[in-house]
């Protein structure tokens, strides 16, 4: 049976007060809306339609990547309207998925069981109890507990208030069913608009029995209307990931402390202190240490490294056992071997450093190939750019750099070779020998330093 998602993302959001979409708001690093059409592609669907309105081109962009078919609400009608407009995108399918784009922390496994309840009906519910229902429409329940309607807050009487079990919106319907209540559901509310809830009387009235399932917890279908939301289920979704950690074998300073936004895979006597932030696909291998405020993003870090504090890593390696920092960057297309050591302000780009080789403080390399037992001086620079091109810096193995040295690339530093501290290199440097390029150094016990002149 082919499966049809609609994802209900039209709302404008006023209360985010913002000129970015709600949905587009990033949780964990990502919009909310992704969260959303990531899961539904686990159910590798026939297709994955968006219902978009305000911010619609903004939304469509953002999410370009995306396999989705796109279906614009000219009109805010309600959520049944909304459903309506999105049929003509489901004429092939046989079961419908409907969720929002605000919720973004819906569980596959909880989906799972929904659409598995579908298979005993012609709809199944996604329903949750709150200890403050407020806000949200009520699900009535005959004497028998089956669902016999949803009332919303405005439309509900006072016993009805009463109730604490709520509709989450979140529903698996058969295609052929929803069109067929869709076309009988009216305006007649408080709020003038079509309810997609309404169809849920319509099911009871044509003898169908509305099956019901629970999520693992009310964060799970917890939708965002305010920042004050959105922060609350990032801190949710933070801690889950900080639990998951733990449970892999790495320790946390502060589990409340650390950020993920993306993917972490770690090893066992992983140690991580307050906040740490990891972006993309990043992998921790058996006794990394990483610093506080260290930034790492898509980066696999060897066993037993250490990132101490401040230190940024993008898109590189880092060998085993190799030091780095603190306030070391390490940008895209370096890979460290085993042992190496990068000091304090230090900058690597698009490097490779060999086995043992230490650039300890204050340097930039880039464009780089560095051989094994490398010692980098402070304050060296690898001239890689010409201004319109950039070029290669080759460092051959065991040579000695000087501190405050500058090598202008291309160049070739040979196997052995010495840099005199103070250089500018121009041309290549012979293996096992010394180079050194400085100006002659002169005194001249005649000079006196200016004096500044009395104001007048």
């Amino acid at each position: 049976m082919k499966l049809g998602v609609l994802i209900l993302a039209a709302g404008q959001g006023t209360r985010m007060r913002s000129r970015l979409p709600k949905v587009l708001h990033p949780l964990a690093g990502k919009p909310l809306l992704s969260h959303v059409v990531e899961t539904a592609q686990a159910f590798s669907p026939d297709r994955i339609t968006v219902i978009y309105g305000h911010g619609g081109e903004q939304v469509k962009s953002t999410l370009a990547d995306q396999h989705l078919d796109w279906c614009e609400q000219k009109e805010q009608l309600g959520t049944g309207h909304a459903v309506i407009e999105a049929l003509p995108h489901l004429k092939s399918d046989d079961r419908v998925l409907i969720l929002y784009g605000d919720v973004p922390l819906i569980s596959g496994e909880t989906l799972e069981a929904l659409m598995a309840r579908l298979g005993k009906s012609d709809l199944a519910l996604l329903t949750v109890k709150l200890e403050n229902p407020s806000g949200y429409g009520r699900i009535v329940r005959d004497s028998d507990h089956h669902i016999t309607s949803i009332v919303e807050q405005k439309d509900a009487s006072e016993a009805e208030l009463a109730i604490n079990e709520i509709n989450t919106g979140i529903m698996a319907v058969s295609r052929a069913r929803l069109e067929g209540w869709l076309a009988r559901i009216d305006n007649n509310n408080a709020q003038q608009e079509y309810y997609l809830t309404d169809i849920i009387a319509l099911a009871v009235e044509d003898g169908v029995e509305v099956q019901s399932v629970h999520p693992s917890s009310e964060e799970e279908v917890m939708g965002i209307n305010d920042r004050a939301q959105l922060a609350f289920l990032e801190r949710y979704y933070q801690r889950q990931r900080a639990d998951e950690l733990m449970a892999a074998g790495a320790s946390l300073a502060d589990p409340a402390r650390v950020d993920i936004r993306g993917k972490l895979v770690v090893g066992q006597d992983v140690f991580i202190d307050c906040n740490a932030i990891f972006e993309g696909q990043v992998e921790l291998a058996d006794g990394v240490k990483i610093g506080p405020n260290a930034v790492i993003k898509n980066a696999r870090i060897g066993e037993g490294v250490e990132i101490l504090p401040n230190c940024v890593i993008e898109d590189a390696e880092i060998g085993a056992g190799s030091r780095i920092g603190p306030f070391a960057r390490v940008r895209p297309e370096t890979k460290l071997a085993e042992k190496v050591n990068v000091g304090n302000f230090v900058e690597i780009k698009k490097s490779t450093v060999g086995r043992g080789s230490k650039i300890n403080h204050l340097s930039y390399v880039g464009d780089s190939l560095v051989g094994h037992s490398v010692n980098i001086g402070a304050g060296t620079i690898t001239c890689n750019y010409d201004g319109a091109n950039k070029h290669q810096t080759v460092i051959g193995d065991n040579a000695f750099i000087g501190s405050d040295s500058q090598l202008v690339a291309p160049v070739i530093i040979g196997d052995g070779a010495t840099v005199g501290a103070g250089s500018t290199i121009t041309r290549d440097a012979a293996p096992n020998s010394l180079t050194l390029s400085r100006a002659k150094q002169l005194t001249v016990s005649s000079w006196h330093r200016p004096v500044k002149q009395p104001k007048k």
